[in-house]
């Protein structure tokens, strides 16, 4: 693949810090949205995983997995259990078949909101599994700045090593590239240490290409991910979506020598939608992004599906929901 000799050069160990906004770039880009869409079509049936090669897929799955609750009924307890459900993912008897540790195999991070903050750290605190915290007044980012500035430095205050903000649609909708660059800036710098996860709700984009031009000015910006969705648009993440943003990616990435992270979230519930995701990152970007360092998917009800699946492959049965339960 043509990226693989790129990804030696990457500065993998450092940040993406930004560069200056080129319009130039952003105004260049199209997209055929015919070839996107078949490329998203047959990308699925080209590439299957199966038997011990299905296991390890998995587990990946899981360790590039953001645990997400983000529920109006939340509350300490449900927050607590999720992140012990995070420490220990999956069922003692289904490692020691595979040969592992019951700590070996844990989730990539929790992702909760900003009240919720400093019960998740309590409860990760030592386990190596980093608390995100959705910001900048998620989903619909119609808060005041400030307001959303000081949401990003109460979180990072409050213990959150990853903020996943929201942008302004409103920026992306009216090709105001040079404010929607400075917003994130912004976020960036408000981040400080924690890393900076920007969320594009491409269902609220209107095109493809409107997709791509986000993509590049929020790398621009210095986003260390750029993320699909809240999981609250009427469409969330997509094939076609993540293509494109995968390309985007990529072409950053040839263009500046630093990796930034992708983020699929919002109504990936199944094994298949999860190998899926694996399988797009793995051929548009390379093995080297299939790590939870560049890659997350953003879910709530994934791991019983993946843990179902586990089971099945190490008895040949498949068991009921309620073995494998979720907070």
């Amino acid at each position: 693949m043509a990226l693989e000799p790129v990804a030696m050069e990457l500065q993998a160990l450092t940040r993406n810090p930004g560069i200056p906004l080129d319009l130039d770039v952003v105004e260049r880009l199209r997209v055929n949205r015919s070839a996107v869409e078949r490329r998203a079509e047959t990308l699925p049936t080209r590439r299957t995983v199966k038997k011990e090669w299905q296991l390890a897929w998995l587990l990946r799955a899981i360790q590039c997995m953001d645990l997400t609750t983000l529920a109006g009924d939340d509350t300490p307890g449900n927050v607590r259990r999720l992140c012990a459900k995070a420490i220990r993912p999956l069922r003692g008897d289904l490692l020691a078949a595979m040969g592992f540790a019951p700590d070996e195999i844990k989730v990539g991070a929790v992702c909760v909101y900003h009240n919720l903050v400093e019960t998740a750290v309590s409860v990760l605190r030592g386990s190596g599994i980093s608390v995100a915290a959705v910001s900048t007044g998620f989903p619909a980012a119609q808060t005041p700045l400030p307001l959303r500035l000081e949401e990003i430095r109460a979180s990072v205050a409050a213990g959150a090593a990853e903020i996943d903000i929201v942008i302004s649609r409103a920026h992306v909708l009216t090709g105001q590239w040079d404010a929607l660059y400075d917003e994130v800036r912004q976020f960036r710098a408000a981040c400080g240490h924690a890393h900076l996860k920007t969320i594009l709700a491409c269902g609220e984009l209107g095109t493809l290409r409107n997709v791509a031009a986000a993509s590049w000015v929020c790398m621009m910006a210095g986003a260390d991910f750029i993320k699909t969705s809240t999981g609250q648009e009427t469409v969330n993440a997509t094939l076609p979506f993540g293509l494109v943003m995968t390309r985007a990616i990529r072409a950053f990435a040839e263009r500046t020598g630093f990796a930034v992270g992708f983020k699929p979230a919002g109504g990936i519930r199944t094994v298949k939608q999860a190998l899926d995701w694996l399988i797009l990152v793995k051929e548009e970007l390379g093995v080297a992004w299939t790590s939870p360092a560049r890659f997350r998917i953003g879910a709530s009800g994934l791991l019983t599906d993946i843990e179902r699946q586990i089971a099945h492959n190490l008895s040949g049965r498949y068991s009921a929901a309620h073995h494998h339960p979720m907070p």
